[in-house]
């Protein structure tokens, strides 16, 4: 697989980070498949959907109605289906203890929302990159989840894009 055939899913109430989003996937990679949700109910509804084609990697905010990030990750992690989905913590909190949480449950990675676009832009790719390159099935299809010291991207650690 490679970039141009990604399907990518947005879970963010924010409209604002969403055109953003969206504006970055068409800029680098203008024939992926981008669709984004607005609230947790409406992302779950849709996973659940069976004639829904998954997407290859999940960006999800912690913050949103109805369902929080932290109900829809669990829900995630615990449903056969789409516990191997690769799911991405994106947002603009940076507790340790919510790091140290979302690790647990069994996001893939975390980031902070940068404010700044073109950085915003860089951490995507560099997530979409880390995806594809470095999440082996284990056997039994189980995502490999990165080491703990590798979880949270930062926009410093993605410049070598």
């Amino acid at each position: 697989m490679n970039l141009t055939e990604l399907h990518i899913l947005l879970a963010d109430d924010d409209t604002d980070d969403c055109i953003f989003f969206k504006e970055a996937i068409v800029e680098m990679i203008p024939s992926s498949n981008f669709k984004a949700v607005n609230d947790g109910e409406q992302l779950m509804q849709l996973l659940n959907n069976e004639t829904y084609q998954l997407p290859h990697i999940l960006f999800l905010d912690l913050n949103m109605p109805r369902k929080n990030g932290f109900e829809c990750l669990a829900e995630i992690k615990q449903n056969s289906i789409l516990k191997n989905l690769p799911v991405v913590v994106f947002s603009t909190s940076f507790e340790q203890e919510v790091v140290n949480q979302l690790y647990e449950s069994g996001a893939q990675y975390f980031i902070r929302k940068p404010s700044e676009f073109s950085l915003f832009k860089k951490i995507i790719l560099h997530t979409l990159l880390l995806i594809m390159k470095n999440t082996p099935l284990l056997p039994g299809g189980d995502v490999l989840q990165p080491a703990k010291e590798q979880f949270v991207l930062t926009v410093e650690n993605s410049l070598a894009i």
